[in-house]
């Protein structure tokens, strides 16, 4: 096909995850740009966006199974905490009233999500029955049963006001968590939590991109837009969803193995239910059905507090204080909720919709069609 290099002729070119060379080379300028980031950020940049990483991996497995699949589920916090106290678990140290395997981090993190993706899947033939309100009540009534069970398993989660570390970053002796010296170079703790967490993120979202272009993607995609359709085609709806619950959960749990590396500490108050809605709020600021989508969505909301507090400096006519007109937390409330109204109403595909435009805008300039 010369001279037509961005025509497709096979089925396998047009799905590839990146058809072009131009795609190719970006992906690789920008995942250096990110990783040497590192470098010069300082310390409390790096756990931001470290957090904003780990974040987007949670983000990743919701919209696989509400954005690709149609299922609304509200309780994605119950399988955080799953992850999180799984991980804490599989890679923490045993105590006298603590359980701990110890662990090298290379196994209690896809442990933790596989704990997760079993819970998930033996829920899900009871969710699969419901529908649309009905079922986002369902998985809401997860979070209050998770609330529960966290605040009353001493052993596994430490119990409220308590807590507990989360999994020790360690592998084959090295310590991610502690800082150290790599081919004579000094690396400080943030700095390996901040690469850990990118090399989670780039295998789950390479991972999630291929699931959703292939026939499990297509199927879920079927299952949302009309399952009755998609069982007349021969899909069996019962798999499908309950595969993309087991999946989402799979992801939630890897994520929450790491949400809390980055502190140090797991509370039984923090999988609650506005966790949940943050994540949705991820989503629908992001992008539905998108892998990139929803990386924008969640380092979007991680940063925004930070955002505000800037703000707050740089105008000072918005009286960001204890003693002014709002506190900090108040409008970050207030900017959070004007956003999702915003997105629903004016921009329905979110940050990566804005993003595609951007980009088809450029691709034809300086033609309009």
């Amino acid at each position: 096909m010369r001279g037509r290099p961005a025509l497709f002729t096979r089925y396998e070119s047009d799905s590839a995850m990146l058809p072009t060379t131009t795609q190719r080379v970006w992906l690789l300028v920008g995942l250096l740009v990110v990783a040497g980031a590192a470098v010069w950020l300082p310390r409390d940049w790096l756990i931001l966006i470290a957090t904003a990483f780990i974040a987007s991996v949670g983000v990743i497995g919701l919209n696989l199974v509400t954005g690709y699949a149609g299922q609304v589920s509200l309780g994605h916090a119950f399988f955080l905490g799953v992850g999180a106290y799984a991980g804490a678990a599989f890679g923490g140290e045993a105590t006298d009233k603590l359980v701990g395997f110890g662990l090298d981090v290379v196994l209690w993190i896809p442990l933790a999500g596989l704990v997760a993706a079993v819970i998930g899947a033996a829920i899900a033939p009871i969710a699969v029955r419901l529908r649309g309100l009905y079922l986002a009540f369902l998985t809401l009534g997860l979070v209050f049963l998770g609330e529960h069970v966290f605040r009353e398993w001493d052993s596994v989660t430490g119990g409220p006001g308590i807590g507990r570390k989360p999994g020790v970053l360690r592998l084959a002796g090295w310590r991610f968590d502690l800082d150290g010296e790599i081919a004579g170079y000094a690396v400080t703790r943030e700095q390996q939590i901040y690469w850990l967490a990118l090399i989670v993120l780039i295998i789950m979202a390479f991972a999630a991109k291929n699931i959703v272009r292939s026939r499990i993607g297509r199927a879920f995609a079927a299952v949302r837009d009309r399952d009755i359709a998609a069982e007349v085609m021969g899909i069996d709806l019962t798999r499908y969803k309950v595969l993309a619950f087991a999946v989402s959960s799979f992801y939630a749990g890897v994520a929450g193995s790491l949400l809390f590396t980055v502190t140090g500490f797991v509370n039984t108050n923090s999988f609650n239910l506005l966790l949940s809605f943050a994540y949705i709020a991820m989503v629908v600021i992001g992008g539905a059905a998108s892998i990139t989508g929803s990386i924008m969505g969640a380092t979007f909301l991680t940063l925004l507090p930070r955002l505000i507090d800037g703000a707050g400096g740089v105008l000072p006519f918005l009286k960001v204080s204890s003693q002014g007109l709002l506190s900090t937390s108040q409008l970050e409330r207030i900017v959070f909720g004007a956003l999702i109204i915003g997105f629903l109403i004016f921009e329905p595909r979110g940050l990566n919709g804005i993003w595609m435009r951007i980009r088809n805008y450029w691709k034809a300039w300086p033609f309009s069609y």
